[in-house]
């Protein structure tokens, strides 16, 4: 494991946040349930401009961005989400998420526990069935969790404090001003102790009556702030935690999907349905929209006949197409640059980023059970409200007829926004009348899965003098679909943001893309190709891309102004606590030291989800480092050091988001160096991740430094489960520049180099396990 150092929170000792008032509801039910309503939230107040540089306009996402848009949509229906007190003295919370590995759980028992003064595992938190009431309030995506829901949590908690106060107080006979709380008991100015459970009944309420509630002052705070291990975590190493295929569900059976040779491909018939019908174990086969669905009594057996399978396809809906032919396609569909060659110097660049896959450690799966009308669906799912509806709208029921089990997921990064394993095993399901166990194969995902599309970025900088008087950003992208996994809530708020009616993906693109220095008219405008490839809103969705351009850009500016690249940007970034964090990470990464011939140091900000991020890495780009031999394997030029210095405004969990900002950095690793899937005649070449080039331990930094800050000027969190990715590949796309004396065309930097492997065949469409394992272990 790489060493890293612990994160630091530099927490001033005065405190923003007021006692403002917030309204909550008791809700009508035998023991105490509480809810809270959300009303418009202060802003984070007006950002102090940094004194250098001529200012930039702002753009549309510095105005309204995307985490404003989704927790807007989420207000009409914040008074749905209830915490109950329960008998035994435990609080739970059925929250309307989807935790895919990301740890909101234990965020969330942090924040309850906070609110009502209970030792966080005292907080049971699971996750809520899809519940179509809750209309946009039950999406989990653009790192919006606890920056939408931070705030009504704490409302409906210390609600429920209250009310626990309160029915102790007439308990105990005594001013509830003299009441304490403390690990779920009331406190008595006697010494007396009256346990949550006992008071849950008194506390309670026969009808529904409005409250107003008073907030814990942040500088009371004792467990928001303080690391908490993920409270999963001992059930992760241990092999007891479940997922979907772990689950035993009634006569639900092991089921794979044979998939066509090319991309999309659908049956157009089954030459020996028959035969493979009568091999061991298997119970049914049956042809579904997207393949030839096979139930076995285990899955070994399911995918033996799978293999066997003899289909005919139809050509997919990328027949023909590879890498040049899509890229010369994006080409036609590029916008201008706008700003002519007049005065001053002009920078330009034009960069090509390679589709990239986004297969998460769990592979697709879900189970089933479609009969008499009616359908039972267990999955992880982060918009479970549209996977129910899509169900059933694809099944020819009710809505209400669909019961959608919300499961923990092991990994996301957007994928699991889309709900295709569970749609296909309630298809497959109707199709066989029994329920099935549908697990995707890791080749399913890495040709048939969701991707990040394939697109281009430029960059055009007018330099005048000693200022820059504008800054041009084009993003050309195959379609990024976002609709319905990402898309319900973005429409129905898009219309508040400046330059609003725009369409799910325009509105996604001018909410989240900022430009965090002053650089003259600064403009980033986006058009996308439909070219129907499965794509999806990947981990940070379109900033790894812009982020990478745009930061190469700014050391080519810097270095026409004559300027190094760290001072450069912290003279030009637009807000003080830009230029805080940038220098803080030139301070803890000795920015400027002397480095071997081959090597160089990288610096790069991005600004996103209400805060701001500086990766500082160290690249090794010396032939005795890029040719290192690995058996199968792509090892290339190595990041040997990052320093990743990230305020997100106020920490919830430190250990948590400490986590999220390394996963983050090996992503942005995996993104500029090595990760990418090769199109070639209408298929993806890679199908395994054996050939599928994430970060490896051979290429994981062996330092890294995570500094945390506390911002005390932004009074709730921002988001944080993107946040290591942009800036990680900005700064590894600049380090790569400096160390070699080439700015680097395309992403990832080794996509064109020759293949490591022997490309596995597409049928059949399982490629065979290896059972040589034991001769390459030491």
């Amino acid at each position: 494991m790489p060493a890293h150092r612990a994160p630091t929170a530099e927490r001033p000792a005065r405190s923003s946040v007021s006692r403002r008032r917030f309204l909550g509801y008791v809700i009508a039910a035998p023991t105490l349930v509480v809810a809270a309503e959300m009303g418009r939230q202060a802003a984070f107040g007006a950002p102090e401009a940094a004194a250098a540089a001529v200012p930039s306009p702002p753009l549309p996402a510095d105005v309204y961005d995307l985490l404003d848009a989704l927790r807007d949509a989420t207000r009409p229906t914040a008074n749905l989400i209830r915490i109950e007190v329960n008998r035994d003295g435990t609080v739970s919370f059925a929250l309307p998420r989807s935790d895919n590995g990301q740890g909101i759980i234990t965020s969330t028992q942090m924040i309850i526990a906070e609110e009502m003064n209970l030792d966080p595992d005292q907080v049971i938190v699971t996750l809520a069935d899809a519940r179509p009431e809750l209309v946009f309030n039950q999406l989990t995506g653009g790192s919006s969790t606890t920056f939408t829901t931070y705030t009504p949590i704490r409302v409906a908690a210390a609600l429920a404090q209250g009310r626990l106060l309160d029915a102790a107080s007439r308990e105990l006979d005594q001013d509830k001003a003299v009441l304490t709380s403390r690990t779920g008991l009331i406190l008595g100015q006697n010494g007396e102790e009256l346990p949550f459970g006992e008071l849950t009944e008194a506390a309670a309420s026969p009808v529904n009556e409005t409250v107003d509630v008073v907030l814990k002052p942040r500088e009371e705070f004792t467990v928001i702030g303080k690391p908490r291990t993920k409270s999963d975590a001992r059930a992760m190493v241990t092999g007891k935690k479940q997922f979907a295929t772990d689950l035993q569900i009634p006569d639900a059976l092991p089921t794979v999907i044979c998939r066509g040779p090319n991309l999309n491909s659908a049956p157009q018939g089954v030459n020996n349905i028959d035969e493979v019908r009568n091999m061991p174990g298997v119970t049914d086969v049956e042809q579904v929209p997207t393949g030839v669905a096979v139930r076995a009594a285990t899955y070994g057996q399911a995918i033996e006949a799978v293999n066997a399978l003899d289909v005919d396809w139809d050509g997919g809906t990328v027949e023909g197409e590879n890498d040049e032919s899509v890229l010369a396609k994006l080409r036609e569909g590029e916008l201008p640059l706008a700003v002519p060659s007049l005065v001053g110097e002009t920078v330009e660049g034009d960069f090509t980023f390679y589709f990239r896959s986004n297969s998460s450690l769990e592979t697709n799966s879900a189970i089933a059970d479609v009969r008499d009308g009616s359908a039972e669906i267990w999955g992880p799912a982060k918009n479970p409200i549209a996977a129910q509806a899509e169900i059933a709208k694809k099944l020819g029921i009710a809505q209400n007829a669909v019961t959608f089990h919300v499961l923990e997921g092991g990994g996301s990064f957007g994928r699991k926004l889309f709900f295709d394993a569970a749609e296909e095993a309630a298809q497959v399901s109707q199709a066989m009348g029994k329920p099935v166990k549908l697990m995707w194969t890791r080749s399913d995902d890495s040709r048939q899965g969701r991707v990040h599309p394939m697109a281009t970025t430029r960059v055009r900088a007018q330099v005048s003098g000693d200022t820059v008087s504008s800054f041009e950003i084009r993003h050309t992208s195959v379609s990024t679909e976002l609709n319905p996994g990402f898309g319900e809530a973005i429409t129905a708020a898009a219309t508040k943001a400046p330059l609003g009616n725009l369409t799910v993906s325009q509105s996604i693109y001018v909410t989240t893309q900022a430009n965090p220095y002053n650089v003259g008219v600064a403009t980033s405008l986006l058009n996308e190709v439909d070219m129907r490839f499965n794509t999806c809103s990947m981990r940070n969705i379109y900033s790894p891309d812009t982020a990478t351009a745009r930061e190469l850009m700014i050391d080519q500016v810097a270095a026409k102004l004559g300027k190094d690249p760290y001072e450069f940007r912290s003279e030009f970034v637009k807000l003080d606590r830009y230029k805080k964090v940038v220098d803080r990470a030139a301070e803890e990464a000795d920015w400027g030291r002397s480095m071997e011939e081959g090597t160089a140091q990288g610096i790069a900000i991005h600004q996103e989800y209400k805060g701001i991020a500086c990766a500082v890495v160290e690249l090794d780009c010396r032939p005795e480092t890029v040719n290192r031999q690995i058996r199968s394997a792509r090892t290339g030029p190595r990041v040997t050091k990052v320093t990743y210095v990230v305020d997100v405004g106020l920490i919830i969990n430190p250990r948590g988001l400490e986590a999220q900002m390394m996963g983050g950095i090996n992503d942005g690793i995996a993104m500029t160096l090595t990760s990418s899937l090769h199109l070639d005649d209408g298929h993806f070449v890679e199908a395994s991740w054996d050939n599928y080039f994430y970060t490896r331990q051979w290429n994981t930094p062996p330092e890294m430094n995570v500094v945390l800050i506390d911002d005390s000027e932004a009074p709730e969190p921002g988001g944080a489960g993107e946040f290591g990715v942009a800036a990680t590949c900005g700064a590894i796309a600049c380090a790569y520049a400096r160390a070699t004396g080439k700015v680097p065309e395309y992403f990832p930097i080794l996509h064109k180099e020759p293949l490591p492997f022997e490309p596995y065949p597409t049928v059949p469409p399982v490629p065979p396990s290896p059972t040589n394992g034991l001769d390459f272990a030491s």
